[in-house]
């Protein structure tokens, strides 16, 4: 047999054995097998608009653990993990108002609570009573997926989701698709507008409280834990103490724990590090003038123990 002839025999076989393997793969799959070629980037020729890296403020302690900067960044994706009964409802929504009484505009996606259980989370915490909530469960028998589309491309700064999971099997059950495609759907939605990909142009972050394991191990693919910027855990510490704990975050420092309460004044309160939390201001954790940068590490190492870099 001629070498022209072996060639030929060979180049059949790749490309039947190359027709059954994107026949038995999905859309997408063959169609990034075909067109996408791999690039390289080098960020000295990136170029961002400066409002990207403003960041939404709380004027809480919470916005020094949230960012380097101080507050929640724009275009990130944050998961939300805790023990049962910590308060992770309650301290996302509590971040949601108080986001929104400072300007920014917030939406929240509720998988699991209807009209009547937020009902009394307002009589005890009244500022959750201005935040605009999509109750996902009135949408069980229409398109919760295309609901979800359609609220999201009105544009917001940021969107709470509880819980990740619970919309992640709402959608999969009425849509039919499997809980890895609705998985992928739902990362590939979020970074979507991530980019500002909506009618208000909003470079729009995430907070999604998500579930764990029985042994506090994350539920999650891997194309959901590349796309997580931080992971925030709230945990009860030994003595019954609320705290907050990141474990990852790709904007800020991770490891320093902030003690909080569920207080009865309708209101979140953070202990910084022991000391009265009244006697604190915003300004005092993080200087309003940028330029003193000298004096805002000065602070940032008195109360959180970080070392200074440099």
């Amino acid at each position: 047999m001629s070498e022209d002839a072996r060639a030929r025999i060979a180049e059949g076989v790749r490309k039947s054995f190359e027709a059954k393997r994107l026949a038995n793969s999905t859309i997408s799959e063959a169609s990034e097998a075909i067109n996408i070629a791999p690039e390289s980037v080098k960020m000295s020729e990136l170029s961002f608009d400066p409002d990207l890296f403003k960041c939404l403020k709380t004027h809480k302690p919470i916005d020094t653990l949230l960012s380097s900067e101080g507050g929640f960044p724009r275009a990130t994706n944050f998961m939300l993990v805790g023990d049962p009964g910590v308060g992770k409802s309650t301290v996302s929504m509590d971040i949601l108002a108080d986001l929104q009484n400072n300007g920014a505009s917030v939406l929240f996606i509720s998988g699991e609570m209807d009209r009547v259980d937020l009902y009394r989370y307002v009589q005890r915490y009244p500022k959750f009573g201005d935040l605009d909530i999509l109750f996902l469960g009135e949408y069980i028998d229409e398109n919760p997926k295309s609901i979800i589309e359609t609220m999201l491309n009105r544009g917001y700064d940021v969107v709470l989701i509880d819980s990740f999971v619970e919309v992640q099997d709402t959608v999969a059950e009425a849509s039919g698709m499997t809980a890895k495609k609705t998985e992928k759907w739902l990362i590939d939605l979020m970074r979507h507008h991530n980019m500002s990909n909506n009618d208000s142009k909003k470079w729009t972050s995430f907070l999604c409280i998500q579930q764990v394991t029985k042994e506090g191990v994350f539920l999650g693919s891997n194309k959901l834990k590349h796309n997580t910027t931080g992971m925030m855990e709230l945990r009860f510490d030994k003595d019954g103490t609320r705290y907050v704990m990141f474990t990852k975050n790709r904007r800020g420092e991770v490891n320093i724990k902030m003690q909080f309460d569920l207080s009865a004044t309708g209101d979140v309160k953070y202990d910084l590090e022991g000391e009265d939390e009244e006697t604190q201001s915003p300004s005092d954790v993080l200087p309003l003038d940028d330029s003193d940068l000298v004096r805002r590490m000065e602070i940032l190492d008195t109360l959180f123990r970080i070392p200074k870099k440099g």
